[in-house]
């Protein structure tokens, strides 16, 4: 899909109602909006404006992830059971899902990757002078979830951002984890979720006594935290006993109980993973040590899902712009034949200048349909070309979160959205 596009030629449709099945908000507005098509339970397929969205957050992810140090591989979604066997994850971990050949011979399907990335960085990695290191992917996960009915917020195939990093010692890693927890931060605000997104505390597992959720405030949250908002962090309902409050230095009186959506999470592995598969280096005096390692995950889609449960209200979609498939919603209002050529002269000066826009240049339909779909749609700002603003000497612009729009020139209209 290029900068821009029009509407008539859009092979999706909108659609005033959304399957009966389907109960969260992110998936009845994204399906009626036609970003995404639903396959089964917990599976979707992303249609030409969702993928858009999908791009941008997956570009968004890898630019942080590389300001960071990462460096980007993309690894097999067949996994050797062998792997699995070694680090007692074949019979332990009741998602994975299981794949057998004609032969009998059984593979995974990959729900994480360090049974992976292990083996592959030992073929690399001998000296402490090779360490610290930072790998990641963007690739799809399977999990198998058994009563999927969160839309895109929790799927059994979804899109993921999986980095691990990899330490010579625990005060190294504790190094690049901290500076993760900002990278993380960053990345919230810029895809338009940070002032709503929290730091949490959460109960670490097996390997840590705690890990870091990033959770993000909304009604359809299926957590429940409980926010400081002085500090800006928060601790996962799981977690909260008077004497986690007070190894945190958090004061009960101080605590909001919020519904939220985790986002994100970064975890201490220590050698939970290396040790399995011995990897390990040499100091500088010849002595062997394990290594050391973290991992950090995003779901990219579940993100999307998330930006549309907690930004959008009563009309529909309310994409950030950093975001959106599309700046400017562009509508030609009316079969007036000066009203088209107006139209489509404004459409072809925004697409001179570089704006992203979507033009609704589709016959027969009235201003109110075309109102609808454009607040369904969600695109951060909605200009139209109808004959009263056209009697005003000018275009219609409006925020989608506006109530009221203003009548601008073309100059201004492209001054005002021109990156």
């Amino acid at each position: 899909m290029t900068n821009s596009m029009r509407q008539s030629k859009l092979f999706t449709k909108t659609r005033k109602e959304a399957p009966s099945d389907e109960v969260s908000k992110n998936a009845e507005l994204l399906i009626r909006g036609g970003f995404i098509h639903k396959e089964m339970a917990g599976v979707y397929s992303y249609l030409p404006l969702g993928l858009k969205v999908l791009r941008k957050i997956e570009n968004i992810v890898r630019e942080e992830m590389n300001k960071a140090g990462g460096q980007e591989i993309l690894m097999s979604a067949f996994q050797p059971k062998e792997n699995w066997e070694k680090t007692g994850r074949w019979d332990g971990l009741d998602v994975l899902y299981k794949v057998s050949d004609s032969q009998g011979r059984e593979v995974a399907l990959g729900p994480t990757h360090e049974e992976i990335v292990v083996p592959i960085l030992k073929n690399y990695l001998t000296s402490y002078k090779d360490l610290p290191k930072a790998l990641y992917q963007i690739q799809d996960k399977f999990r198998m979830e058994l009563r999927p009915k969160s839309g895109i917020l929790r799927g059994r195939e979804f899109l993921m951002k999986d980095m691990y990093s990899f330490h010579a010692s625990q005060e190294d890693f504790e190094k690049f984890y901290e500076q993760m927890e900002g990278v993380y931060k960053t990345l919230f605000e810029r895809v338009g979720i940070g002032h709503i997104t929290y730091l949490t505390f959460a109960s670490g597992g097996t390997f840590s006594k705690y890990s870091h959720e990033f959770q993000t405030i909304t009604s359809a949250g299926e957590d429940t935290i409980y926010v400081d908002e002085g500090s800006g962090i928060a601790i996962n309902k799981e977690v909260m006993s008077d004497e986690v409050l007070s190894q945190l230095n958090m004061v009960k009186e101080n605590l909001v109980e919020r519904k939220a959506i985790e986002v994100g999470n970064i975890f201490d592995l220590k050698t939970k993973y290396s040790a399995p598969f011995d990897l390990s280096y040499t100091d500088d005096k010849g002595e062997k040590h394990p290594v050391v390692m973290g991992c950090y995950g995003i779901g990219l889609g579940r993100l999307m899902g998330t930006v549309v449960e907690a930004l959008a209200d009563d009309k529909g979609i309310a994409w950030p712009e950093t975001i959106a498939p599309f700046k400017l919603h562009l509508l030609s209002l009316g079969e007036d034949a000066e009203v088209l050529k107006e139209a489509e002269k404004v459409y072809e000066s925004l697409e001179e200048a570089g704006i992203e826009v979507l033009f609704d240049d589709r016959a027969g339909l009235s201003a109110g349909e075309k109102f609808s779909d454009a607040d369904l749609l969600g695109m951060p700002y909605r200009a139209v070309v109808s004959a009263r603003s056209m009697k005003e000497h000018g275009i219609e612009l409006k925020k989608r979160i506006e109530d009221k729009g203003k009548i601008v020139t073309l100059e201004e209209l492209i001054k005002k959205l021109v990156p």
